[in-house]
């Protein structure tokens, strides 16, 4: 079973067991992240496409580590007028390791038993 989340601007297609990395996110020191912006959820018989999102659906995963993205060089120039200006940007990322796909009816009745 696999599901297409959204999160900061850009959609991740994830299955349980799968490690990602998404720009941070706010979130509670050592608690897992969920995700409610569940585009698509697909697999194991079940086909369920949002009208833009899947109610009730939700993708839990767990923190692994925070990191940072690459440094990325802005230059900018204009020809013949001495201007020229350099500056640089990391974004910081989360990485988080998908723990469970649940759809409405399961995760209705996951809630009941907490």
């Amino acid at each position: 079973m696999f599901a297409v989340i959204e999160t900061g601007g850009k959609q991740y297609r994830v299955q349980a067991g799968d490690v990602i990395e998404v720009e941070r996110v706010a979130r509670e020191e050592g608690k897992s992240v969920r995700f409610e912006r569940v585009l698509l959820v697909t697999g194991d018989g079940v086909n369920e496409v949002g009208n833009p999102l899947v109610a009730g659906a939700v993708v839990s995963a767990s923190p692994v580590a925070e990191t940072r993205g690459p440094k990325i060089r802005i230059f900018k120039k204009k020809r013949r007028k001495g201007y020229r200006r350099t500056a640089g940007h990391r974004q910081d990322l989360l990485r988080l390791k998908i723990d469970d796909i649940q759809l409405p009816s399961q995760a209705a009745r996951r809630e009941d038993e907490r």
